[in-house]
């Protein structure tokens, strides 16, 4: 290290800027009892000078000097932190230069040192605690050329360690805008998910970002009860509500200890009761804002055979109590087989002029009974109504209007099902019109409306389907109506009654109807020409297709690696020992790697017809490296692979090519990956402003079937992790490749699958594919606060480029109930901001 010039009688040395702080050492050996005292330039030009007189007991022992005042610090001044690129260097009171720790220029050029910095702003802030299972507090910021404080700064949170929550500090606080005299908007509250919870102490920190510096108060131990520990505290503030009121300040600290409780489908119950409150306000203003174009009839069909009475008079009274007056209720009254009953139908018939019976002498069961209610229909929609089950208030206006606003022929609704207690509970939440996932179940199901017109084109329903009728029809349909032209109304509208005979209690109630539904899957793929087995899962109404395809489009397998030698030899050789398919070559990119034992690697593959090598030279960029790879291929798919990730059954890459053949405008298919301890890492991804992407159902165990099935059946997403991603090569080229400028190691795989999605293609998540994925082996997590930085930065440009984009707003595959950033599939929104 060079310290000063032969023939100058000081040395010293500057050990470079850290963040924006200057920092070195400097001593006369003549007289080293005075400070030196130094010349800062900037750009040629002298802006400060100072003394070298700041404690530096390390060069102290090192020179052997009489004492420590060796050392100085100099802040660079705000008008230099302006990005562009500014020289500095030092002079000595000799005139010499001091010499600079210097990486940015070439060996030396110790003299000079190059900086380039952006302004830092000043913050003030708070964390005010926990609160009700809330973390709480503000902050403001001020830059060097501000004259008022401002909110709106970006706030992270980690327990341990762990990431909980990132959000914007842009709450109303009042009594900050009071004490402070700035804009009031700069507060924050962060619900703490319940794997924080528990009654063990956990480290929390909050930080501004992408500074990462820590808030006053941060960071702090506390812990947040848990379920067992809520129950006692809220017993003990019963109990002090009947004491004296000297005790009144007790209470009211035992119940602020208690956390409120966040939704989830656990208190489903609790989120239902504030959520059709809230549907029906939303619907009453949107009446006199925005009023109906138009009120045409619509007809609904109830087939009727031997219900209870009570539930019965429910149901029809739910359709009485429609919001929307211009209906018919077309009560079926099939095989007459219960005097009573038809006494009631006849009964409520003469009350209300918009019931109708219709008496059928002999029993024609669910099928025929419908068929006779379709053909009576005089309505422009036909609504189908079981016999035992409810209809949401106001559910006509809302499947109306989302007729008139999108055009639909077929409209279908969210449902949750009431028990005999009455509480609601296991809601449907569905997603937007997806065809791949109708093949494995019915998800659609109630509350569905059919322009009537186009109900008759496509025939009535079929008693060699009984059971699973009503998804035969909907298959049928999908073979006739263009799927722009299905619509979903993300509102819970109808009620399932469970009943002990009912398909809502239990499926094995109704075995008949799992026969009929892999009949009904079976029998629509050979009219539409495909090839496929078709089977129960599990003794389910869910059903896995395994296509009979014959084409084999030949295909790269990607996979970036930098030494690691031992994971990427496994990854390659599963991939060599479990591919079946007959037309795939494998490009392995070295990322510079270094070890012996990665050079031997490459000369032992570098032979084999099917194997590439590619090296590259760069920092790690992971968008990049791909792009480079997929440049040099011909192939007509790419797949991009982790060195991580390990197939598990020679049929993987078939299975996978099956999903983008069977449809052509599928051109992007994910796999099921599982962690090393058997549970889901990947079920496809889920995409959203609140967490721009979030794996689905990741953590559930080996046994799991999903929300409504979802991790044992393909469907479409809207996006999947490029761990292991089939992509169509002229797709990939066309919307732009991987984001390699912005987006090098986060989310480049969700841009991607967006930009995709936005150019009018599909993708696919296919259940079946299966491989074991040790996520992020080779650069490591996410969470980890060294990597937030990144993290950060790289989530703010996914924020920034596809805010306001209808894909991004709301995941069509999501149902919009459930959060982004939480738990997936789980956690749900607050109801009363739906």
């Amino acid at each position: 290290m060079k310290t000063a010039p032969a023939n100058s009688p000081f040395i010293g040395y500057c050990e470079g800027l850290q963040k924006e702080t200057l920092i070195g050492w400097a001593v006369n050996r003549l007289d080293p009892s005075t400070p030196v005292r130094l010349h800062i330039l900037i750009d040629g030009q002298e802006i400060a000078q100072i003394l070298a007189d700041q404690s530096r007991s390390d060069v102290q022992n090192a020179l052997r000097t009489p004492h420590d005042r060796l050392g100085f610090t100099f802040s660079i001044p705000a008008k230099f932190m302006d990005g562009a690129q500014h020289d500095l260097s030092i002079r000595l009171q000799d005139r010499n230069s001091l010499p600079i720790k210097n990486d940015s220029l070439p060996e030396g050029r110790d003299l000079v040192y190059r900086f380039t910095l952006e302004s830092r702003p000043e913050y003030t802030s708070c964390v005010d605690g926990i609160k009700q299972g809330s973390l709480k507090g503000w902050i403001l910021q001020k830059m060097p050329t501000d004259a008022d404080w401002r909110g709106d700064c970006i706030v992270s949170v980690t327990a341990n360690n762990v990431l909980v929550a990132q959000v914007r500090a842009d709450r109303y606080r009042g009594d900050v805008a009071a004490a402070v005299g700035c804009n009031p908007n700069c507060g924050f509250e962060i619900p703490i998910p319940q794997r924080f919870r528990g009654s063990s102490p956990r480290s929390f920190s909050v930080k501004v970002m992408p500074e990462g510096e820590h808030l006053m108060g941060s960071p702090f131990t506390s812990s947040i009860a848990d379920d067992a520990l809520e129950t006692r505290l809220l017993d003990i503030a019963e109990t002090i509500d009947r004491l004296h009121r000297e005790l009144t300040k007790l209470r009211t600290e035992i119940r602020a200890a208690i956390p409120q409780a966040g939704y989830n489908l656990g208190n489903y119950d609790r989120w239902a009761s504030l959520y059709y409150p809230a549907l029906r306000e939303r619907t009453a203003l949107l009446r006199v804002k925005a009023p109906l174009a138009d009120e045409p009839l619509i007809s609904i069909l109830c087939p009727t055979y031997k219900p209870l009475k009570a539930d019965y008079v429910t149901a029809i009274n739910s359709v009485l109590n429609q919001t929307y007056r211009n209906w018919e209720l077309l009560l079926i009254d099939d095989g007459m087989v219960c005097p009573q009953t038809t006494a009631l139908m006849e009964e409520y018939a003469a009350k209300d002029s918009r019931i109708r019976v219709l008496p059928l002498a002999e029993n024609q069961g669910i099928s025929g009974a419908t068929n006779a209610g379709m053909e009576a229909a005089r309505g422009a929609y036909t609504v189908f109504f079981d016999h035992d089950d409810m209809l949401v208030d106001v559910a006509l206006e809302v499947m109306l209007r989302k007729a008139q606003e999108s055009n639909a022929l077929i409209i279908y609704s969210d449902e949750d099902k009431v028990d005999l207690a009455n509480n609601w509970q296991s809601p449907n939440f569905k997603p937007d019109f997806n065809y791949r996932y109708l093949l494995g179940c019915n998800y659609i199901c109630h509350l569905t409306m059919v322009e009537t017109a186009t109900m008759r084109a496509i025939g009535p329903l079929r008693a060699e389907y009984d059971g699973a009728q009503d998804h035969d029809f909907m298959l049928r349909a999908c073979e006739t109506v263009p799927h722009d032209r299905i619509a979903h109304v993300s509102e819970l509208l109808y009620h399932w009654r469970m009943t002990p005979n009912s398909t809502a209690v239990t499926v094995g109630n109704k075995n008949y109807a799992i026969a009929a539904g892999v009949k009904a899957v079976s029998d629509h793929l050979t009219r539409r020409g495909f090839s496929a087995d078709v089977s129960s899962i599990n003794g389910l109404t869910l059903y896995r297709v395994d296509w009979r395809l014959d084409a084999a489009p030949s295909v790269s397998i990607i996979i970036p690696f930098k030494d690691q030698i031992d994971i990427t030899r496994r990854c390659l050789e599963t991939l060599l020992e479990r591919t079946d398919y007959p037309d795939f070559e494998i490009v392995l990119i070295d990322n510079w790697s270094v070890t012996p034992e990665a050079h031997a690697f490459m000369r032992e593959f570098d032979d084999q017809p099917n194997i590439r090598f590619l090296t590259v030279e760069e920092p790690f960029n992971y968008s990049r490296l791909n792009n480079l790879a997929a440049a040099g291929c011909r192939s007509d798919y790419l797949v991009f692979m982790n060195n991580d990730v390990f197939v598990e059954h020679p049929n993987w890459l078939r299975l996978m090519m099956n999903e983008a053949l069977a449809d052509t405008g599928v051109t992007a298919v994910g796999a099921r990956l599982l962690y090393p301890n058997q549970t889901i890492q990947h079920a496809g991804v889920v995409v959203g402003p609140a967490g721009v992407g979030a794996h689905a159902h990741r953590g559930c165990g080996p046994e799991d079937y999903g929300y409504i099935g979802r991790i044992l059946l393909s469907h479409e997403v809207t996006a999947v992790t490029a761990a292991c991603m089939l992509v169509k090569r002229s797709v990939f080229e066309e919307v732009g490749q991987f984001d390699e400028t912005h987006l090098k190691i986060a989310y480049n795989d969700v841009d991607l699958c967006l930009r995709i999605r936005a150019a009018g293609h599909r993708i696919i998540y296919c259940a079946e594919a299966l491989a074991w994925h040790h996520e992020s082996i080779s650069r490591g997590s996410d969470d980890v606060p060294e990597q937030e930085a990144r993290f950060f930065e790289e989530g703010q440009v996914m924020q920034q480029r596809w805010a306001g984009h209808p894909l991004y707003e709301r995941d069509p595959a999501y149902p919009r109930f459930f959060t982004v950033d939480l738990q997936p599939f789980f956690d749900l929104v607050d109801p009363q901001r739906t």
